[in-house]
């Protein structure tokens, strides 16, 4: 037998803590609000328009880049929002979700020995896909409750073998957003500099309480030095069609396609035209935001006597709430615990920090229907 210690080249990586959690769920039959999907169907106007690309003879291959009418809906889509847009031929590309452009991206600019800033807890395919690619992970720890980025120590960790910096506005797990401030001192830092930023906004469509996305898009000097990838599994509540996409500047978005084309080279035609055809309609995205509030407004109110201390999500469609007034339980054990003994799981944001760290917080997805929300609302309060 080989001894895979000396092979793989990923030792440390094991099951996620979303595989673990959910197969917990269904071994006890709890109320699963660890994974961020839907438990409820997208829009069936989405559905038949995919049907009807099918029965139109969208079965083969598409582009490598993409279905064009595709490329032009986001071209379309960026210039609505924020007035700044991608050229439809030579910056945007479709991609298997927004996880598959991420590893691609990360594999066409990271080599041995170059380091990647992430910011932590950081959702769990980021530091795998530059370790696999001989690169080394640069944590900048934030702390509960509002995960503020400190520039100075930031700018400390910058040296001649930073090549990226990798960054998540909406925040999954925390639910906080980036300010403008925020995206502005990241755009002094890197000024000047070889440094790529690649932007994960796959929750850019939710955002609350009347605040604005603040995309890289629109930030010039990040602009022509950052990737964007986004997510239509987020956006239109079909996250098993795996269906992203990944924009950048031209001489970016060729090296990631020399990448791309030999990873899946182009993926599900029919949803990608359906899509398409999809979002000339731009309510389809835009109403996003209150959608979701309403779920997370209905959700803590519900659990508003609960003995959780709550600070409301800015964004995204998670929850992060403490129970430190509860249990002073390492917060997997307590997220094991709700799962068995109480009939809920959750995410516990540990596994996502440097070293572990524990801030005694769990993060709940409300991404369900209102009659789940209150079923989950009568457990936590009984916790």
């Amino acid at each position: 037998m080989l001894d895979m210690r000396n092979h793989s080249k990923l030792p440390n990586i094991g099951t996620t803590i979303f595989t673990i959690m959910s197969q917990l769920a269904n071994t006890h039959n709890a109320i699963n609000l660890s994974q961020g999907f839907p438990n409820y169907n997208s829009d069936q106007k989405l559905t038949d328009l995919v049907n009807k690309a099918m029965n139109s003879g969208y079965n083969q291959y598409a582009p490598m880049a993409g279905n064009l009418d595709l490329r032009l809906a986001i071209s379309n889509k960026y210039q609505r929002l924020y007035n700044n847009t991608y050229h439809p031929e030579n910056e945007i590309t479709v991609t298997s979700g927004a996880t598959q452009g991420i590893y691609c991206i990360i594999s066409a600019f990271i080599r041995p020995n170059d380091e990647v800033i992430i910011f932590k807890p950081a959702y769990d395919c980021y530091e795998p896909a530059v370790e696999v690619n001989g690169g080394g992970a640069i944590p900048i720890q934030l702390s509960a409750p509002n995960y503020k980025v400190d520039w100075n120590e930031v700018a400390s960790k910058i040296t001649s073998k930073t090549k990226m910096i990798l960054i998540n506005s909406p925040h999954n797990p925390s639910g906080t957003i980036w300010s403008k401030e925020d995206m502005l001192q990241l755009q002094k830092l890197t000024d000047n500099t070889d440094i790529i930023v690649l932007s994960d906004e796959v929750y850019e469509h939710i955002v609350f309480d009347g605040a604005q996305h603040q995309s890289a898009c629109l930030f010039d000097g990040l602009k022509q030095r950052s990737f964007i990838t986004a997510s239509f599994g987020k956006t239109f509540h079909n996250t098993g069609w795996k269906i992203g996409y990944t924009c950048g500047p031209e001489a970016l978005m060729e090296e990631f396609r020399k990448v791309h084309q030999f990873n899946v080279f182009s993926v599900h035609h029919p949803s990608q035209k359906g899509i398409a055809d999809y979002m000339q309609d731009e309510k389809t995205y835009l109403g996003l935001n209150t959608f979701f509030q309403q779920k997370r407004d209905l959700f803590l109110s519900l659990i508003k006597d609960s003995k959780f201390k709550i600070k409301p999500s800015k964004g995204t469609y998670f929850q992060v709430l403490d129970y430190s007034d509860i249990t002073d339980e390492y917060d997997v054990d307590f997220a094991k615990r709700l799962t068995t003994e109480f009939g809920i799981a959750s995410i516990p944001l540990s596994v996502f920090n440097e070293n572990n760290k524990d801030d005694k917080v769990l993060r709940f997805c409300f991404a369900k229907t209102d009659e789940t929300l209150v079923k989950a609302a009568e457990i936590l309060n009984k916790i």
